[in-house]
């Protein structure tokens, strides 16, 4: 298996939606992995953090009071490839995006859990709601 690159501490903050310091101590009890190959500033190790994202998925609070983007950043979680297809998940936030491609065009992008990638949505028709104030 091909060594991804470490992520950044401030980037997994972000993805994880908590502070630099929160992960500094993640890293300090193990909740997540250093990168051991990482030079120069610390780095999570990738597949340790999209472990970590696909697990707090559900936990992660989905009433949103604003319309979403087109673009949604995140980390690889899962893909499985067959003969022609691949299916690839995205841990973007809270949000889980899937897509089915070609075993080719994952390739080519060097798809594996961990790393960085940004779902990009088309879509014609798109709904918007908002959560009732509890």
């Amino acid at each position: 298996m091909r060594h991804v690159p470490g992520i950044r501490i401030s980037e997994a903050a972000e993805l994880l939606g908590v502070s630099d310091d929160t992960v500094r101590r993640w890293l300090d009890t193990g909740r997540l992995l250093r990168d051991p190959e990482a030079e120069g500033p610390q780095c999570v190790e990738s597949r340790s953090l999209a472990g970590l994202m696909a697990q707090q998925a559900p936990q992660v609070d989905h009433r949103v009071r604003q319309s979403a983007r087109n673009r949604l950043p995140g980390i690889v979680t899962r893909v499985e490839r067959d003969g022609v297809m691949a299916l690839v998940e995205i841990q973007a936030g809270p949000h889980r995006m899937t897509s089915l491609m070609s075993r080719e065009s994952a390739d080519e992008l060097g798809l594996a859990p961990g790393v960085r990638a940004s779902a990009v949505v088309k879509s014609t028709n798109v709904v918007i709601e908002l959560d009732k104030d509890p």
